[in-house]
């Protein structure tokens, strides 16, 4: 038995095709009532999109190529829903890409999504792509940095104000009363870790007495900050800081687990904490954790707002949204 055809599905339902065709790619232009009856048709014939062909007519498919630094941070995966709940009202799916700090990796996405011919790109890179998210440009597939600025760089990008998220942080721990803080971070080279740290240097620099040591981690998972914590927990007192800024949660959260396995520190008595991200189980750690908020979700849903924008009105000039940080102060530095 062939298999349906739009035009099966257009006859069963008592509408044109080019009615099955709005309710397939823009619902939102269909009434409630002719959507329903579409797909009772094709739901009765069993209809399946060639989305194939359909990339062949209209140039361009339905996805949207996502890229992440790491999807095991829950950062990056609300960032991934927020794009993804604004792509499915505009009848888009997302197509995400784990890069794992990897440029190699990060390329091989960037070929497979410009072999695909996705609607657009958003990215959040390791290093300087733009020459490359360029190239993709000028073939036809938009782009859009995510959790980076895209300032001089002729693309839009949603951001936070990391300098500023790094100020807020260590002034913090300096109004708690802490002197000696140390900033664990990883791959220094990247933009948003130098941008905190850019931002908790200008905190330390306005108060006379107060130190600031940069502590380079391997990696920036859990287990990382828990390796360096078990380092920090050992050192003689006199070496010890009074207070951890990490650069993100998931270290923090690392480092909290290898102060309290010691046994002999306490969070925050000894040491207080503070993490940036505020994943959600930052206030469920056993210590509740004090960090710098970002709106993943929102950072998401914008960049895919700013992506419908380049892809709708190409001449549109860049835009650079900027989100400001909030720190949520919890247990870990107010005892």
């Amino acid at each position: 038995m062939a298999a349906a055809s739009i035009k099966d599905v257009a006859r069963q339902a008592g509408v044109s095709v080019g009615t099955v065709s709005n309710v397939l790619n823009r619902p939102d232009r269909v009434s409630a009532d002719t959507v329903s009856r579409v797909r009772a048709a094709i739901d009765e014939l069993g209809f399946v999109r060639n989305d194939a062909a359909r990339q062949l007519r209209v140039g361009r498919s339905s996805t949207v190529g996502l890229i992440v630094l790491d999807v095991r941070n829950p950062f990056f995966t609300e960032l991934a829903r927020g794009a993804e709940d604004r792509a499915a009202a505009a009848g888009l799916s997302i197509l995400l890409g784990n890069s794992d700090d990897d440029p190699a990796r990060e390329a091989a996405y960037l070929d497979l999504f410009e072999e695909q011919r996705v609607h657009g790109v958003l990215i959040s890179p390791i290093g300087d792509v733009t020459d490359r998210l360029a190239r993709l440009r000028d073939r036809g597939t938009a782009a859009v940095l995510v959790d980076r600025s895209g300032r001089e760089t002729g693309f839009s990008s949603v951001s936070m104000d990391d300098i500023a998220g790094g100020y807020v942080a260590v002034r913090h721990l300096i109004e708690r009363g802490r002197t000696r803080i140390a900033y664990l971070a990883s791959q220094l080279e990247m933009r948003q870790v130098t941008d905190r740290l850019e931002g908790a240097r200008r905190a330390v620099a306005e108060t006379p007495g107060v130190t600031l040591e940069v502590i380079t981690a391997t990696g920036l998972s859990v287990i990382d900050g828990r390796r360096s914590g078990e380092e920090i927990a050992a050192r003689p007192v006199a070496a010890r800081p009074d207070a951890i800024f990490t650069v993100n949660d998931l270290m923090a959260v690392g480092v909290l687990q290898a102060l309290v396995m010691s046994s002999s520190l306490r969070v925050p008595d000894d040491i207080a904490l503070v993490g940036y991200d505020d994943i959600d189980f930052a206030s469920a750690t056993i210590v509740p954790l004090t960090s710098v908020r970002q709106p993943s979700h929102l950072i998401g849903s914008t960049a895919l707002e700013l992506l419908l924008d380049a892809t709708t009105d190409p001449p549109r000039a860049p835009r650079d949204v900027v989100f400001q940080p909030e720190l949520v102060v919890r247990a870990s530095t107010t005892g």
